[in-house]
C-alpha cells in the first residue's frame, strides 16, 4: 500500500484509496525521515528552537532560568516519550540524559496543525486542540472547524522560509504560537474527521503536486482516548461488540491502539498510561459514552490478574507542554 501506515488499526483509512505504486506517502516519522533527506533536519528539536530564537541547549549546559522543558533531541516515535518539566538546577542534575535537551517552558494554547504544502507554500490548514490529563495523556482532542490565523501566519512564514521546494503534508505542534516540533506527514489519528475526499486529495498532492479539495463543509470533530494503567498485558475486546459501537450515530471510527501479541513495554506510550482505544466522533457526548462502555471490555491476559483501568475524567484540565499526538 503506497500510503504507508505502520499501525494496523489505522490502515482502514487508506486501504480503499487508489495510489500509484511508485508514490510513497508517509504517515510516521521514521519513513518521513528516510524519504526527505534534504529536510530531515526538522526532526532535530535543537534546530527548531534555534530557527525561532528560543532558549535551548543539550543536557549538560545549565539554563540561566528555571523551569525549563526537557525532552529527547530526536523522537521519531512520538507520544511525548521522556518529556518533562525541570523545575530547578538540582532536578536537572539528577535528570541528565544523553541525547536529551532543554528548552524554554512555553505557555499558551497548544495546537496540533496539519498543513498541505505545495513547493514550500502552505495551501491548506486544519487545527486540533487537546484536553490534557497530565503525564503526557490527553482526554480528547477537538478537531476544529475554525481557523487559527495567528498560527497559520507564524507557522506559514516559517514553512516558506525553511521548507522551500517541499511538497507534501506537514504536521506541526505549537504552544503560544511557537513551534515545538514538526513532522513530514499528516496526523493519521483523525483523517476521517477532515471530511470525505480528503485522503484522495492528499494522494493528488504527492502524485501531481496539486491540491484540489472542497473544504466548505468542514465540521468540528472529536478524538476521544481511553487509557489503561501501565503493566498489564491487555487483550483486545470482542470485535463484534466494537463494530456495534462503530455503527452508532455520531461515531466516525474506533481504533484499538495496541498490538495484542506484543509485550506492553514494546509499545511507545506516554508516561501516565497505556493507550487502549480512540473513538473519533462528531458528537463529544457520544464519544465519551462509547469510551465508558468500551472500558470494561479491556481485560488483562492471564499474565495479569488485576484490572487497572485509569478512570477518565470529564472535568476541565489544563493543556500540558508535551510534544506529539
Amino acid at each position: 500500500m503506497p500510503i504507508v501506515e505502520a499501525d494496523p488499526w489505522r490502515r482502514h483509512y487508506f486501504e480503499s484509496v487508489g495510489c500509484p505504486a511508485d508514490v510513497i506517502i508517509p504517515t510516521d516519522d521514521e519513513l518521513g525521515y528516510q524519504l526527505y533527506p534534504q529536510h530531515r533536519w526538522i526532526y532535530n528539536k535543537l534546530t527548531i528552537c534555534a530557527t525561532q530564537g528560543l532558549e535551548h541547549a543539550p543536557h549538560g549546559i545549565r539554563p540561566e532560568r528555571f523551569p525549563v522543558f526537557s525532552k529527547p533531541i530526536y523522537n521519531l516515535r512520538g507520544m511525548g516519550n521522556g518529556a518533562k518539566v525541570i523545575a530547578s538546577a538540582e532536578q536537572l542534575a539528577t535528570e541528565l540524559r544523553a541525547g536529551h535537551m532543554w528548552m524554554a517552558l512555553l505557555s499558551g494554547e497548544q495546537v496540533s496543525s496539519d498543513a498541505v504544502v505545495i513547493r514550500g507554500q502552505p495551501v491548506w490548514w486544519r487545527h486540533t486542540v487537546a484536553r490534557a490529563l497530565g503525564q503526557g495523556m490527553f482526554d480528547y482532542w477537538t478537531v476544529l472547524s475554525e481557523r487559527r490565523p495567528d498560527v497559520e501566519l507564524y507557522c506559514g512564514e516559517w514553512i516558506r522560509q525553511h521548507l522551500k521546494g517541499y511538497t507534501g503534508c506537514v504536521n506541526l505542534e505549537s504552544i503560544g504560537g511557537k513551534i515545538i516540533e514538526l513532522a513530514l506527514r499528516f496526523a493519521d489519528q483523525w483523517p476521517d474527521l477532515y471530511g470525505p475526499g480528503w485522503i484522495e486529495a492528499v494522494v493528488q498532492v504527492y502524485t501531481k503536486g496539486e491540491w484540489r479539495f472542497t473544504d466548505e463543509a468542514r465540521r468540528t470533530g472529536y478524538s476521544v482516548v481511553l487509557f489503561g494503567k501501565h503493566g498489564p498485558h491487555y487483550s483486545h475486546p470482542d470485535r463484534r461488540l466494537v463494530d456495534e459501537y462503530r455503527r452508532q450515530t455520531g461515531v466516525s471510527s474506533i481504533q484499538i491502539t495496541f498490538h495484542e501479541n506484543r509485550p506492553p513495554e514494546m509499545h511507545s506510550m506516554p508516561p501516565g498510561g497505556f493507550r487502549l482505544a480512540i473513538i473519533n466522533c462528531w458528537d463529544l457526548d457520544t464519544g465519551l459514552q462509547v469510551r465508558q462502555q468500551l472500558a470494561p471490555m479491556f481485560k488483562p491476559s492471564k499474565r495479569h490478574t488485576r484490572t487497572a483501568l485509569v478512570q477518565q475524567r470529564d472535568s476541565n484540565h489544563s493543556v500540558a507542554n508535551i510534544d506529539g499526538n
